[in-house]
Order: C-alpha cells, then structure tokens, then sequence
C-alpha cells in the first residue's frame, strides 16, 4: 500500500501541467514588478524589478528557463471609472506576450492599492526605511501582492 502510495505521489509531483511557476508582472511605464511561485506553487516571491524597457526580452530568457506555466497581469481598476492612463500599455504588452508565449495562460488581477499595501507590509516586517524608499522593492513586493491575491482568488 505504501509502494503505491508512493508511486501515485512521484507521478503528482512530476506531473509537467501541474508543477509550474506562476509568474505575476505589476507593470509600470519605468519599472516592473515581478513575482513568482515555486514549481510547486505553494509560496510565492518577489522576483525582481526590470526596466520596462528590457521587460519582454527579460521574459523571453526567464519564461523558458524556469518552467512558467501561467501568467498573471496586476490591472488597476478606477474606483471612480474610466480607464487609468497605463491600462493602454499594459494592453499592448499583454498582446505582445500572447504573441510570443501562446501557450501559456494569461490572466488579469485587480492592482488597485497594491503599491501601497506592498509599502504595509514592508513596514509590519520591519524593512529599514531606505530600503522601503526603493522603488523596485514596492514594484516586487506589489507583484507579490498580486499573486497571492490571484491564487486565493483562484483557490490554489
């Protein structure tokens, strides 16, 4: 019973269309915010903060490399409507990224806030203030924010 318990856990694990990495882009037309999960999507990091102008061919090396099988695209919501300047970029992006990883899975989360809240949280963990005032670790760490909050959106 145990031998077959044990050969049903290695097929789960290996199991290629299970175990990949999310990865969750917070974009900005200066910086982008990255994020990401382990193989076995259970906790999630912040990646790194890229220049958005070196963003899609930072995504063409990382996605194949590190085994990226869905993507998730921080949108900010206007509360009060309207469409918030950077959502035409970020459109544009996202086509570009279905054009070069068709395959993969996109989807969009609500950033509303998440700058701000990725800031709290810096805070309540104690991060000196200089390394709060970096502006690629609020990018990343919203990135984070996203994630999480599409993953228990998503129920994983």
């Amino acid at each position: 019973m145990f031998r077959i318990f044990v050969v049903i856990l290695k097929k789960f694990l290996n199991n290629s269309s299970f175990m990949g990495r999310i990865l969750a882009i917070d974009y900005g037309g200066v910086r982008t915010g990255l994020a990401v999960t382990d193989p076995s999507r259970i906790i999630v990091s912040p990646l790194e903060t890229v220049s958005t102008t070196v963003l899609t061919p930072y995504l063409k090396n990382y996605i194949p490399n590190n085994k990226v099988d869905q993507i998730v695209v921080g949108f900010p919501v206007n509360p009060q409507g309207g469409e918030n300047p950077i959502v035409k970029q970020i459109r544009l992006f996202t086509d570009n990224l279905k054009k070069i990883f068709p395959d993969i899975p996109l989807d969009f989360y609500d950033e509303q806030y998440t700058s701000r809240d990725a800031m709290s949280v810096m805070l309540s963990v104690g991060v000196k203030k200089k390394r709060r005032q970096e502006k690629g670790n609020t990018d990343k760490m919203a990135a984070a924010l996203i994630l999480q909050g599409w993953m228990r959106e998503n129920g994983l």
